[in-house]
């Protein structure tokens, strides 16, 4: 159990670290942020409480170092400057390597020492305890097992207020509605305290309370509300219910245990009363030993438990939690029992439309229906916003543009859009390179965007959208553009174009992704060795996804990857050549046409279709593909659009729609172009996925156009 709840600190540690990186750069722009301040602070908190508690010491000693420098922060004896959130991410960044690192192996603590030095010298050095010298308090947490710390507990806290909190600017109030906040709670105000009205001052707080609290956040979530006055008032929290405790009975102490229990009775005086047969409470009221407003808390603290504890009787467990967290691997598993049962039922329909049966056809069906829908559910859960990536990229921004002298901004937008979390894991690398390339050659020195009547302070924009079945991701800023003519002059100059021919400007910037290519005058840490952007083709054409480059000179460039959304099943259109199979992704596909013996006549071998006045271009797979049977009267031409080009198709006959469960192929294939994988059709024959973009390109590396009906 020790080992998972290490695991659940790790992953969530991870999270938090990840929230901590997001707030330090929004506390960037706008430094007096309160909220902001608070987040990183807590943030900081929780990783150190936890840590101290799964044993990760460095991590809590660490992090108290950090959290001591913000607590002043918070408290205005320091201001938030630049230097602070320098040393703040890479605080972030430290601890991220000491959660990571091994159990037992040996941690370099010179990279820690540096940051906490640098830190302390930001502050005077007698504000800061001296390293070590502060001891980190224990964590006292109920004996709960690990399952059972994430549960609901009830907590009883008596909040009592130093007399002038009022006049340091807190209201007790607000506190109050903050815990209110955490769960569900019951206050009662007590007011013994307040003195007579000759001797009462107005500027001071009298009253204090007792909540009652039922959350699942935990003693450090209720502590952390009190945090800003913890050290001037008297702050009492006590456990006193958890399903995870002994007593499960739905009944709950006597009036006369709780009073004893908050020190508000004494165990005599208990027994002096309960001689007396009348109500225990009457008596307590009538006498003067208990207020009636602490006999009032004490039977809103026995109605507040009873009720949680039916609640949790009558709860089903299943609704302990409105989420769960399920193993990546998990998820893949049931993606790949989806997809053989997408197959499956391709061969029940195909078995049950040949045998006739009406009665077999309607289940086959009903199953069709049945799996589409888990296939649909299957896959949205596995989909993620992509923000998750995007917030990762402002650290990169902020980290090249101070190395490079630059000052550059990022905005984004479509955050929320979801993508299949597979994709969105191979998405990282080829957005490092372009936002690294943008950053390195796109957008100008603060001294050049000056002169060229611009803003010194660049921008970097990246987003999201969704278009049918994929998603549009743009890369846009607002530098100098591409510079065509050096681009074509190095193309040349490296064999890739020739000089005699006038390429379109399409043709031009997609040099840039040719292995090894680099404008760069000279190799510096971010660019120059003519590797990145050949890494965003193959990460983008892996994804089966396409690239499209437009760029004005002077104010900036825009790239725009189109990516599937997801790369376990797609739509597709089933098309059949000979007595092959072959598959093409439905999402290029605009349409179908017929192609006759007398089209092709009349095209004159050129492999030029007319469809309703347009002039279309066209390669057949049959000859692409060397497949000899005997071709047919009739052709079909699939039309595409592949790169903002329509280019046709030629099969011998489209099949139809069709559920396509992707699978790669072996080792011995992987390089064969044109093809991006399989699929196992009903009859448990295979069909070749094809690269409709790979295929283009193949045919337009030709110098002489590609020939469909001229040999026939």
């Amino acid at each position: 159990m020790m080992e998972e709840a290490i695991a659940t600190y790790r992953e969530e540690a991870g999270e938090l670290l990840a929230e901590l990186e997001t707030s330090l750069l929004d506390l960037e722009e706008t430094p007096d942020d309160s909220d902001l301040i608070n987040r990183v602070f807590r943030a900081m908190h929780t990783i150190k409480g936890s840590g101290a508690m799964f044993g990760f010491d460095e991590i809590a000693a660490f992090t108290h170092e950090v959290e001591t420098v913000f607590d002043m922060v918070r408290n205005g004896k320091m201001t938030v400057t630049k230097r602070l959130l320098d040393l703040t991410l890479k605080s972030r960044d430290h601890i991220l390597y000491l959660l990571n690192s091994p159990v037992g192996e040996d941690i370099d603590r010179a990279a820690g020492d540096e940051i906490i030095v640098g830190l302390r010298q930001l502050v005077p050095h007698d504000d800061l305890p001296q390293k070590g010298s502060d001891v980190i308090p224990a964590i006292e947490l109920p004996e709960l097992s690990e399952d059972e710390l994430a549960q609901e507990c009830t907590w009883r806290i008596r909040f009592r207020p130093a007399p002038n909190i009022l006049m340091c600017g807190t209201n007790p109030i607000s506190l109050i509605n903050e815990l209110r906040s955490l769960g569900t709670a019951h206050v009662v105000a007590q007011f013994d305290e307040i003195p007579l009205l000759d001797e009462l001052a107005g500027e001071n707080c009298y009253i204090y309370w007792d909540i009652i609290l039922t959350t699942s956040r935990g003693e450090d979530a209720i502590r952390d509300v009190f945090i800003f006055v913890e050290d001037d008032c008297d702050i009492r929290i006590e456990l006193i219910d958890s399903s995870g405790l002994i007593d499960r009975e739905q009944g709950y102490k006597k009036l006369g245990d709780i009073l004893v229990e908050r020190g508000d009775l004494s165990p005599v005086e208990m027994q002096k009363v309960l001689l007396l047969q009348k109500r225990f409470g009457e008596i307590l009221v009538e006498q003067g030993i208990v207020t009636p407003e602490k006999v009032q808390s004490a039977l809103v603290e026995q109605q507040h438990v009873k009720s949680v504890r039916k609640e949790r009787s009558e709860a089903p467990q299943q609704e302990a939690a409105a989420s769960i967290r399920v193993p990546a691997e998990r998820l893949d598993q049931l993606i790949n029992l989806v997809g053989e049962m997408v197959t499956v039922q391709a061969h029940l329909s195909q078995v049950s439309l040949a045998g006739g049966d009406s009665t077999y056809i309607a289940i086959s069906e009903e199953v069709e229906r049945l799996t589409n829908e888990l296939r649909d559910t299957a896959l949205n859960i596995r989909m993620l916003p992509i923000g998750s990536t995007f917030s990762k990229f402002k650290r990169l921004v902020r980290d090249l543009s101070q190395e490079l002298g630059k000052e550059i901004e990022m905005e984004t937008f479509g955050a929320e859009t979801e993508l299949d979390k597979t994709v969105i894991e191979k998405l990282n690398d080829p957005l490092v390179h372009i936002i690294r390339n943008s950053i390195d050659h796109g957008i100008e020195s603060p001294e050049a965007r000056k002169a060229a009547g611009k803003s010194s302070v660049g921008t970097v924009y990246l987003g999201a959208e969704h278009s049918g079945d994929s998603v549009l991701i743009t890369i846009r800023d607002d530098g100098a553009g591409l510079d065509r003519d050096a681009i074509r002059a190095k193309a040349i100059e490296r064999g890739l174009l020739s000089a005699n021919i006038d390429a379109s400007d399409r043709e031009i910037y997609a040099q840039i992704f040719a292995p090894g290519f680099s404008t760069a005058a000279k190799v510096t840490s971010v660019s120059g060795r003519g590797v990145g952007m050949d890494v965003v083709k193959r990460g983008i054409d892996g994804l089966r996804g396409s690239i499209g480059v437009d760029s004005v000179r002077g104010s900036g460039t825009t790239i725009t990857l189109k990516i599937p959304l997801t790369l376990a099943i797609i739509d597709s259109l089933l098309v059949k050549i000979g007595k092959d199979h072959f598959v093409l992704p439905l999402a290029a596909v605009e349409e179908c046409v017929e192609l006759t013996r007398e089209d092709i006549k009349n095209s004159h071998g050129r492999n030029l279709a007319n469809v309703r006045g347009a002039i279309i271009p066209y390669i057949s797979l049959r000859e692409h593909f060397a497949i000899g049977d005997q071709c047919p009267e009739i052709e079909q031409i699939v039309i595409a659009d592949i790169h903002g080009t329509k280019v046709g198709f030629v099969v011998d006959n489209v099949v139809g729609e069709h559920q396509t469960v992707i699978k790669s192929l072996g080792k011995m294939y992987r390089d064969v172009k044109g093809v991006s994988g399989a699929t196992i059709l009903g009859d448990g024959t295979v069909a070749l996925i094809l690269d409709m973009g790979m295929l283009l390109h193949m045919v337009e590396q030709l110098e002489q156009p590609p020939c469909a009906g001229g040999a026939r």
